[in-house]
């Protein structure tokens, strides 16, 4: 099974290599491996040049952003399997084998989520998340628990959206996956750590100015696939999630006994 992976990059030479390694080092024997870069000026595209002779195709052309980028790079994407990496996260070793593997066992899977961890600038493993839960109803009410970086696709199910939204400054991986859903794509689950998420100061989710642009971005979300706006309702659904969320969380430790309830 043939899986296309993206990776889109912006200046981001201190973790790209890293990146590129993650997904060449697979030593999966129907990887397309694409780069994707609008025009980096800190030694990205000398890096990834380096590479050329192991990347299925480098497109070096300016975009209006990530996911305009990551547009470009799906065009150009020949895989049964897609999926996509920014150039700050990691594959763990074996991750696109057990894809190919998934998927072939599950024939009526569209999208496939896996677990994997969530690490500090420096590389540390702060948080594991398990994939669950995603569903339209709880996307929307932030009771489900996926990481894009673990997260792949099958080629017909993307072809049941429009690409990602080029206007999503925020959350079009999220955008792109619950439109999916919405359409009628199927979630499987593989509990296995295929990959890991780098959140640090530079980074869009770890950055301190794109909670309003992103609570907007989740509005304009919502009321597009419910037709409707967020009322009091939804807040109650929320908080149930996120108690729920919490209790999942504290699981571990309530059953070795070291939080009573």
């Amino acid at each position: 099974m043939r899986i296309s992976i993206v990776t889109i990059s912006f200046n981001q030479r201190a973790y790209l290599q890293a990146a590129m390694e993650s997904v060449l080092n697979q030593e999966y024997p129907g990887l397309e491996y694409i780069v994707v870069d609008p025009g980096s000026t800190d030694g990205s595209r000398e890096l990834i040049e380096q590479y050329a002779d192991r990347i299925s195709r480098v497109i070096f052309e300016k975009d209006a952003g990530p996911p305009d980028g990551l547009n470009k790079g799906f065009a150009h994407a020949s895989g049964d399997v897609l999926g996509f990496l920014n150039s700050d996260d990691l594959l763990e070793p074996g991750s696109l084998q057990a894809v190919g593997d998934f998927f072939a066992q599950h024939p009526e899977c569209d999208i496939a989520c896996g677990d994997g961890y969530v690490l500090n600038g420096e590389g540390r493993r702060i948080r594991h998340i398990r994939a669950r839960g995603l569903t339209v109803q709880r996307y929307l009410h932030a009771g489900s628990r996926w990481m894009q970086q673990s997260t792949f696709f099958r080629r017909r199910g993307f072809q049941l959206v429009h690409g990602f939204n080029s206007q999503n400054r925020t959350s079009w991986d999220g955008e792109l996956l619950i439109g999916m859903i919405a359409a009628g794509a199927t979630v499987g689950y593989i509990h296995r750590d295929l990959a890991c998420f780098r959140i640090h100061s530079a980074s869009i989710t770890g950055g301190s100015s794109n909670g309003a642009a992103y609570e907007r971005d989740c509005q304009r979300i919502f009321s597009q696939i419910t037709g409707r706006e967020w009322s009091r309702n939804d807040d109650l659904l929320q908080i149930c999630y996120r108690a729920e969320g919490a209790l999942l969380r504290l699981a571990p430790w309530i059953r070795a006994g070291q939080v009573q309830l």
